[in-house]
């Protein structure tokens, strides 16, 4: 088993008696909504990064707050370790189960209670399809703006776990810009709201603070989301080029010239190939990489936009560019694009889905880096990526049956991360953090920033039951780990001193 997977010995430190607290959750949970047998337990034992596996001690499966409350404070009380589960779609081991915990499935708060189109808000429980809140908005002209590719089938409880974002998250912001209100319960199983329906509530900003805070600080039962009106307008093209350098070069000119599109997103030559033969998108297979832009407002703004869109794609060397003619072929170019992942499962046995961002400046020497990190590993990487946020999604491609190759899909995986450092980004964008990238916490962050993260964790949480091991490294982990570079030890990358 991958080492990511394996909880530590100081992540493990619980002493559970289980036969008392089974019989105390019999008494609160409906008939079937506690799991014991392994069978069972064995549906939640991994999220959507299924290469490490876990099973967890129990499942507990509430259907009111009032159950999720008791189950809280009954874990309390006996010291368990507990990890909330949404969907499952998590690709950094977010909702991976604790041995020794029970894993709270929260699969049946899937209901909307309210939408006010007056004051553009809905009231959603954690368990609602991030997609199900813009297809109920959408009799009132409304939908909700943060869109994962993963939309279909992610939950907006989980969302806000790891403050996702999605193609349109350059111009509306992830999902902490559009949360005004989190009711949460606590491991204690005390209930309370965090933010309101104002614009700004007083004191400090607690709701930003549980955005991307990866169920470590408390259990999300309701979630108040602003709702948009529909653009007036939108228009989307889609520019080739002979080389992935240029099309980043061409994403920084768009936003230097002080224009913001709702969506701008690219794809390298393998994933534009993938994508075509899994959708039929219409994409320009020749291309070694194609730049996917959306631009919305009023038809005036559009149409200046688009203009100096399609100048700066040109000034950059674009080989082609190509305006959808109708809202069937914006819809197409942008399935292809959602549906890269997918994509890429039916070329490779296998694949690991890197989350790492970095200035965007830096996106030209970032890709051809990747590139050479890759051969070295042996290994094919596909890149798709938010462009305009330089969010990078690097689909590292393996054989988990050959033996070897796993293990160098993660050693490639902690030198991309650790290359997005370098240059001055970041780890994660928002995939969070979980196990997969919890090694890499310690290049970024230094000891006593660390020591921080544990101080909030403590002030929610004192037993650390909420999903422990995650998200945060000890600083033992951190001591062994040690302070890595992209080359393990090696001077940087000569081309670094430059940038």
């Amino acid at each position: 088993m991958p080492a990511h997977a394996l909880f530590r010995e100081e992540d493990i430190r619980f002493d559970v008696d289980v036969d008392p607290l089974i019989a105390a959750l019999r008494e609160v949970l409906p008939e079937e909504g506690l799991i014991v047998h392994e069978e069972g337990r064995r549906a939640y034992e991994c999220d959507g990064l299924s290469a490490y596996k876990q099973l967890p001690l129990l499942v507990a499966v509430p259907e009111t707050i009032e159950q999720v409350q008791q189950v809280l404070k009954l874990c309390h009380e006996a010291g368990v370790p507990v990890v909330t589960r949404g969907s499952g779609t998590s690709l950094s081991g977010g909702s991976l189960p604790h041995p020794q915990g029970l894993l709270l499935a929260m699969g049946k708060f899937n209901r909307i209670r309210e939408i006010d189109a007056e004051k553009r808000i809905a009231k959603v429980e954690p368990g609602v399809r991030n997609l199900a809140i813009t297809e109920a908005a959408s009799a009132y002209g409304l939908y909700y703006a943060p869109d994962p590719s993963s939309q279909i089938a992610c939950s907006i409880g989980g969302n806000v776990g790891e403050n996702a974002g999605g193609v349109h998250c350059l111009k509306y912001g992830l999902t902490v810009h559009n949360v005004l209100a989190v009711e949460m319960i606590t491991i204690e199983g005390e209930r309370t709201t965090i933010g309101s329906e104002a614009l700004d509530t007083p004191g400090y900003d607690l709701l930003a603070l549980l955005h991307g805070s990866e169920g470590m600080l408390g259990v999300i039962v309701e979630v108040t989301v602003k709702l948009l009106p529909h653009p007036l307008t939108k228009q989307v093209l889609m520019a080739s080029f002979a080389d992935v350098e240029s099309g980043g070069h061409a994403v920084a000119s768009i936003i230097a010239r002080g224009i913001i599109p709702g969506g701008l997103e690219m794809m390298d030559g393998a994933a534009i190939q993938a994508a075509e033969d899994f959708v039929q998108a219409g994409y320009d297979t020749d291309a070694a990489a194609i730049l996917i832009c959306e631009l919305d407002g009023s038809e005036a703004e559009v149409a200046d936009q688009m203009q100096a869109v399609k100048e700066c794609m040109t000034d950059h060397g674009a080989t082609r560019i190509q305006v959808a003619a109708d809202d069937e072929e914006k819809a197409r170019f942008w399935a292809g694009r959602k549906a890269a992942f997918p994509a890429v499962g039916r070329i490779s046995p296998d694949y690991y889905c890197m989350d790492g961002t970095i200035p965007r400046k830096q996106l030209a020497y970032v890709l051809r880096r990747i590139s050479e990190l890759s051969e070295a590993q042996g290994l094919e990487t596909v890149n798709v990526f938010h462009a305009g946020d330089g969010n990078l999604h690097p689909l590292i491609l393996f054989d988990g049956n050959q033996p070897g190759q796993l293990d160098a899909a993660e050693t490639l995986g902690s030198q991309i991360l650790q290359l997005c450092v370098e240059v001055g980004g970041t780890v994660t964008g928002e995939h969070g953090v979980g196990v997969e990238k919890i090694n890499e916490m310690c290049v970024q962050f230094a000891s006593a920033e660390i020591e921080q993260f544990h101080a909030v964790k403590n002030a929610f949480d004192p037993a650390g039951l909420l999903n422990p091991g995650k998200a945060i490294p000890t600083l033992n982990r951190c001591a062994e780990f040690g302070r890595l570079h992209v080359h393990n030890g090696e001077l940087p990358h000569p081309e670094l001193e430059r940038l």
